[in-house]
């Protein structure tokens, strides 16, 4: 099968086109032929060799983990999908990840795609919506009333923890460019400090939550406006705890777990359209796609979702 690979860390070079054998399921995985997988931070950091201590994984390397598709194979205890089933999901960080026409998934960390959901759409939301879920929910456990600060609003990230607090009954504030404050408003937002024009640390007081994706100045800065005994939940690196614990909030870094459960709780919420999947850029599983992708999300700029389409 065509996929795109790794056989060395290092830049955007590394990337290339080859033919790896098909996978073949385990006896509770099915194999998902891929129509869309998205681009996420953790794709281009462990390209570069940044997480190879934590993921010591061997060459050749697919890199991605959202897999939007159709059932291909199942192994023979899987009960709960069949072939020709629209499913999505956030797997296992294995070496074989979603840059690929075909992928191995667990098949308790599936969900169904709900049937007014494209395939891009779909590949857009297991990795950054279920961060988004398990910092607001298993780590802030937030509750209606509350008031909850979204940094980077109109990343991945950003786009669905928005919509999701708004729905949990928050008050949501948001920090986003110029180009994006009537973008996020649209999501739900309560309110939108334009970080190019004002500093959320002086506009902002007495919060109950903050969903850091920035870290570094900006976390510092965050628990300024949280109040006694607030929580900081961070995507990039640990909270310092000495900071934290002056004013007793709860701090931690939240790694991602795979859950087709919860997975399966935002279909739902998708197909009812009580939450939207926001594409800010598309490209083809090739080379050149992967590459101008991966420099999109290095930028931090993307708005919404990267997603790669796969024929």
């Amino acid at each position: 099968m065509k996929a795109i690979i790794i056989e060395q860390y290092g830049g955007k070079e590394q990337l290339k086109e080859a033919d790896i054998p098909k996978p073949t399921p385990g006896e509770q995985q099915v194999i998902v032929k891929l129509h869309a997988t998205s681009i996420n931070p953790i794709d281009w950091k462990l390209r570069e060799g940044y997480l190879k201590t934590m993921m010591p994984f061997d060459f050749p390397i697919i890199l991605g983990w959202d897999a939007a598709g159709v059932v291909s194979e199942v192994g023979e205890q899987v009960t709960s999908f069949k072939v020709g089933d629209r499913v999505f999901a956030r797997p296992e960080t294995t070496n074989r990840g979603t840059y690929a026409q075909y992928t191995a998934v667990d098949a308790h960390l599936l969900a169904k795609i709900p049937e007014n959901l494209t395939f891009e759409e779909a590949a857009c939301v297991p990795l950054a919506g279920l961060t988004a879920w398990q910092c607001l929910f298993d780590f802030g456990n937030i509750q209606k009333g509350e008031k909850v600060l979204i940094h980077a609003g109109a990343g991945g990230v950003g786009t669905f923890a928005i919509q999701l607090a708004k729905h949990a009954g928050a008050y949501v504030a948001t920090t986003a460019g110029t180009h994006n404050v009537d973008l996020l408003k649209s999501l739900g937002a309560d309110e939108v400090i334009d970080y190019k024009i004002e500093d959320f640390e002086k506009v902002l007081s007495d919060y109950d939550f903050v969903l850091d994706s920035l870290g570094g100045e900006n976390q510092e800065k965050s628990f300024t406006i949280l109040k006694n005994g607030g929580k900081m939940a961070s995507i990039v690196s640990e909270p310092n705890q000495e900071k934290a614990a002056q004013k007793n909030i709860k701090s931690g870094n939240v790694w991602l777990k795979p859950n087709g459960s919860q997975l399966a709780k935002m279909a739902e919420l998708l197909k009812q359209n009580k939450l939207k999947v926001l594409i800010g850029h598309r490209y083809p599983l090739s080379v050149e796609g992967i590459r101008e992708a991966h420099a999109i999300s290095e930028s931090h700029h993307a708005k919404g979702k990267i997603v790669i389409e796969i024929s």
